[in-house]
């Protein structure tokens, strides 16, 4: 099944008309449709895979080059890019003028309904309300006629037109029952909700917009021959020296070169505590120099920033569609047309007691059954709910990931990186007699800075944190498998495994002169945030297994100390997407949670995947959600914006199918032969106001979600 990207209908791929644009194949329902998509490409407006900079929120299929109208339901295209500048939104001042001036006009009209009095002032001041204000409901309206996809426009359409038709018609023939103020009074309420709406939705976009206020317009440059200046952000290259003072956010992503400060990185992590930064650290741009000051050289800059890459992946996600929205789709689909059925039926039922009340009831039932809180339930919740979690620190690629959080039992995660620090760190020198500790440490991070080897540097870091004397290395050679071996001072030293060190056992060891000196222990630390989220994880009824290509001993150990339920090791890369298939073909929902290349064809795999943001592109690319501070307790997080998300949807659905639900047979008067009880058409659209509004104001809810625990 494809989707056609004019109008938005599912058909069928092996008998729908197809078309070839850029390599892709596109599908559509009729000729009209396959027309209009190829005039596009000559006259510029913009298919579906085009780079259209407007896209319907409701239907992401839909995209155009400039501003317009969905061709499904009839909204307002929104920009696809969120901007920091406050651009008008042109529809919303536009509905703002027509509900205004309809408003002033509405209002005698609705006083001189009333008395019964003045027809023509009636006739005079109802005619620019449903004409002209409520113009816009009759072009789309028309537009849902000609493309086949009726929506919420129609009715509206069809309910002010009959009633403001049908009057004009009772004026001139001199008849007594005109019906200009409820055409008149359900025009203006229109409006209203269309405002209400547009003001609303226009809140959804805050998350992006405070994102991109985090990024400076001005960064203070370090010349190579020591002067500053202060040049545009968008000057910037990469290799540049910045500096950042307190007070100040950092201009671009980057490495410390000098200085040291504590960077307040809540606004990507949602981590409120300050991290500390020196020489080597990265920053990223957006965030805050507490205290302290530093230089930063430039390492990643305008679209490759970890904030634009952060603004981009959530812009995606507000725009992808949750599986649950099929049902409203669904829904909708055949809604509208049942909705049209039940009006007729209904005015030829009352058409026996006079075609005032066949008429009333009617429109009554056209106006409460528009189905725009139907539509508004699952992407209003989608993009607050993915806002919401980008300032929290956990991108989401698209709603479906988020969708299955939700209902993810197995959580897979690999060591290295994921668990642990990633980043090997000497916990001990084990000295033998007459050698002393901070002196051997010195020559061993002597040859060792040169290396590039992971090992290499935890050695040196050791080295500086024990303040060891670093001197000068001659003659150093690196042997591939071994270790490394170089000239300190005039003595040989020799660092590496026992493959090198004549006498050394397992692990690596110093000699000096060809004489063991000591042993060296290194460790990749478990993350101190590791066990909590772990337990966490537990605690809402979720497995944990760890997968990791490393010796049988440690990934025991470790799984032993954290409590993790199984624990598969030396499994190579192949493997771990394996292991996922498999867990899967058992009926699991699996997450599968790793940072290295290594770990790609997992995430993939995996119903959800989720990367550390501390990890390689490509296992964030792979993934389907990012954790920006690389902390498992992020999933946690996740999961509790999962499970509200669809909370929210559920609760969104609810109000739509059962406003809909009661309020179509109350306006088709069904209740009249039990309490007499009858449904103006006025106060059916304004209760169809109210239902799309409570639906918008329910999903902005989540923005006030709390996710830490």
């Amino acid at each position: 099944m494809a989707i056609d990207p004019i109008c938005g209908m599912t058909v069928d791929e092996a008998t729908a008309l197809s078309s070839v644009r850029d390599g892709e194949t596109f599908f559509f329902c009729s000729p009209r449709c396959k027309a209009r998509f190829e005039a596009e490409r000559v006259e510029g407006a913009g298919g579906r895979a085009g780079g259209g900079d407007y896209t319907c929120p409701m239907h992401p299929e839909v995209v155009r080059d400039g501003p317009g109208t969905c061709p499904i339901c009839g909204m307002a295209l929104e920009p696809r890019v969120a901007t920091l500048e406050e651009r008008p939104n042109e529809e919303l001042v536009d509905m703002q003028r027509r509900f205004v001036v309809s408003a002033a006009l509405t209002l005698p009209v609705l006083v001189l309904g009333m008395m019964e009095r003045a027809p023509w002032v009636q006739f005079a001041l109802a005619t620019p309300v449903v004409l002209w204000g409520g113009w816009p409901f009759f072009v789309r309206g028309w537009a849902s006629l000609v493309t086949r996809r009726l929506n919420m426009f129609t009715l509206i359409a069809m309910g002010t037109g009959v009633a403001y038709a049908y009057s004009v018609a009772a004026l001139f023939l001199r008849r007594a029952d005109l019906y200009f103020e409820p055409a008149a009074v359900i025009t203006t309420l229109v409006l209203l909700g269309q405002v209400l709406e547009l003001r609303a939705r226009e809140r959804t976009g805050d998350a992006i917009r405070a994102l991109l206020g985090l990024a400076p317009k001005t960064a203070r440059v370090v010349f190579d021959d020591g002067t500053e200046a202060d040049i545009d952000v968008a000057q910037i290259h990469k290799g540049m020296n910045l500096r950042v003072r307190p007070g100040e956010r950092v201009p671009v992503d980057g490495v410390v070169v000098d200085g040291h400060a504590s960077i307040d990185e809540s606004m990507i992590t949602g981590e409120p505590m300050p991290v500390e930064k020196t020489n080597g650290a990265r920053v990223t741009g957006g965030t805050v120099c507490a205290t302290g000051s530093i230089v930063l050289r430039a390492e990643r800059v305008g679209a490759d920033t970890l904030l634009a890459q952060i603004v981009r992946m959530v812009g995606e996600a507000q725009r992808s569609r949750a599986p649950i929205q099929r049902l409203a789709d669904v829904v909708s689909a055949w809604f509208v047309p049942i909705v049209i059925a039940v009006a007729v039926l209904t005015f030829v039922i009352w058409f026996r007691f006079g075609i005032s009340h066949a008429l009333v009831n009617a429109v009554a039932v056209l106006i409460i059954a528009c189905p725009c809180a139907l539509g508004l339930a699952t992407p209003m919740s989608v993009m607050v709910a993915t806002g919401k979690g980008a300032t929290a620190g956990i991108l989401i690629k698209n709603a479906e990931a988020l969708e299955l959080l939700a209902k993810v039992d197995t959580v897979v995660v690999d060591k290295t990186g994921t668990l642990t620090e990633g980043k090997p760190k000497v916990v001990a020198v084990e000295t033998q007699p007459g050698f002393d500790e901070r002196r051997v440490l010195g020559m061993a991070a002597s040859v060792e800075r040169a290396s590039e080897h992971p090992l290499a540097a935890a050695i040196v870091a050791a080295a500086e944190e024990r303040k060891a004397a670093i001197g000068r290395a001659e003659n150093v050679k690196t042997i591939p498998g071994k270790g490394v071996t170089g000239i300190v001072g005039g003595y040989e030293i020799a660092v590496g495994n026992r493959a090198l060190i004549a006498g050394a056992g397992e692990g690596m060891f110093v000699s000096i002169d060809g004489k063991l000196a000591a042993r060296i222990v290194v460790d990749d630390p478990i993350k101190a945030t590791t066990a909590d989220a772990l337990r966490a994880l537990h605690e809402r009824g979720i497995t944990v297994m760890m997968v990791t290509g490393d010796a049988r001993t440690t990934a025991e150990n470790v799984a032993r100390a954290l409590g993790i339920d199984k624990a598969e090791a030396e499994v190579l890369p192949a493997e771990k997407e394996a292991i996922v298939r498999r867990l899967q073909g058992e009926g699991r929902k699996v997450a599968m949670a790793g940072d290295g290349v290594n770990d790609a064809p997992a995430l993939s795999r995996a119903d959800v995947g989720i990367a550390m943001g501390t990890g390689t592109d490509v296992a964030i690319e792979s993934a389907d959600v990012t954790l920006v501070k690389g902390d498992l307790r992020g999933i946690v997080r996740a999961r509790v914006l999962s499970e509200a998300m669809m909370r929210n949807i559920r609760q969104n659905l609810f109000f739509a199918f059962v406003y809909n639900i009661l309020g179509v047979p109350i306006a088709a008067g069904l209740l009249y032969p039990f309490f007499g009880l009858l449904l103006s058409p006025m106060i059916a659209s304004a209760a169809m106001t109210f239902s799309s509004v409570t639906v918008i104001a329910n999903a902005l809810r989540l923005r006030r979600l709390r996710l830490a625990r």
